[in-house]
């Protein structure tokens, strides 16, 4: 009850004052949460952090004097600190974003465009907010394990790397398709994790990663790059072939079509345009449950809600195999949770496990 009480201290890092007080407004809109100095650069970041020592950083990527980017590097090694990366709706801010992430950012919020004032940001007041409470409560209670989720470099699962059996599986076919959801602390998670299956892996994986229409298309050439299985953004009728990963494209769901005769299209749509997140794993998953004739494998990874819930109840009706990342290992354990919560989940793994434990029910 404690952490619940205590209040939320956060530094805003932006060089635009419109950003700065605009970002403080939204992120103090929640009562529990204050924003105890702001920062026009890096370098002056760093002063007011040592000064303050927050519990969250939320932080623009280009600035004078000092970057984002630099001021980040040196926060992750002087003194490790939940950052949230400020980004910009463009390719070029999805690749500094990547960096960020790799760096050891725990998560991003776009700006959208290229305006140097954007007042779209007022529309994700809500995700920011549910965001920082949401890491920072995650990272206080790992620091009373130890177990931080703020890392400079590289991704380690926590020191339970024992992947958990909690229903049937010898039951099931081997999968013919995997479909993976993940939000929050998913770049990272899936830079370790899809270049951990081998190129002998002949299965096809549609993944749902909740990010902007910007960056999924580099994102996807980023994992690409790292793979040794193909990966790459969906494109409206993409046809669903063995040992391709393919990564929703964002603002618009991908739907699995079943052309007959064992071949299988993704198309894309805007509808339904109620849902929170668009691509969302839900559609995704329901879709693939709904058309697709051979074995499922269902993966529900880090990410903050409960999208994923509905689809993967479906996997686990039809006699599909599920598998949930594990508490220890995520960014935000919410998504999984639901899920496990929910008693539809047959195997919990580390994030370190992951791509094994798949291979070995898909690949």
């Amino acid at each position: 009850m404690a952490i619940n009480k205590k209040l939320i201290r956060v530094i805003v890092v932006d060089d635009s004052a419109f950003m700065r007080v605009a970002i403080r407004k939204m992120i103090e809109e929640d009562s529990e949460i204050e924003v105890v100095d702001v920062a026009r650069n890096g370098q002056e970041a760093l002063e007011k952090i040592r000064q303050h020592r927050p519990d969250l950083v939320t932080m623009d990527i280009e600035m004078p004097v000092m970057t984002g980017l630099e001021a980040l590097e040196q926060i992750m090694k002087e003194m490790p600190t939940p950052v949230i990366m400020i980004s910009a709706l463009t390719e070029e801010g999805a690749q500094a974003t990547f960096r960020a992430l790799e760096l050891g950012a725990v998560d991003f919020i776009p700006k959208g465009g290229k305006s140097y004032i954007n007042l779209d940001i007022v529309k994700i007041s809500e995700q920011l907010r549910q965001k920082v409470r949401a890491i920072v409560t995650r990272n206080r209670l790992k620091k009373l394990t130890g177990k931080s989720i703020v890392r400079a470099a590289g991704v380690k699962s926590a020191n339970n790397t024992t992947p958990v059996v909690l229903g049937p599986s010898g039951r099931r076919r081997r999968a013919q398709l995997v479909t993976l959801g993940i939000s929050t602390g998913g770049p990272l998670a899936l830079n370790h994790m899809l270049p951990q299956l081998p190129e002998s892996f002949s299965s096809s994986i549609l993944i749902v990663q909740h990010m902007p229409p910007a960056f999924t298309g580099p994102f996807a050439k980023r994992l690409n790059g790292l793979c040794q299985i193909n990966v790459k953004e969906v494109e409206d009728g993409d046809i669903v072939e063995p040992g391709w990963a393919y990564v929703s494209k964002g603002g618009y769901h991908s739907i699995l079509k079943n052309d007959g005769g064992g071949r299988y299209r993704i198309m894309l749509s805007p509808e339904p345009a109620d849902k929170l997140f668009i691509p969302s794993v839900d559609v995704m998953k329901l879709s693939v449950s709904e058309n697709y004739s051979g074995s499922i494998l269902g993966v529900i990874m880090t990410g903050m809600g409960n999208d994923g819930l509905e689809g993967m109840k479906k996997i686990k009706a039809q006699r599909g195999i599920t598998m949930a990342q594990d508490e220890s290992s995520c960014v935000v354990y919410g998504m999984p949770k639901v899920c496990v919560d929910e008693g539809i989940i047959d195997h919990v793994v580390p994030l370190d496990q992951l791509a094994v434990k798949i291979n070995e029910f898909a690949g």
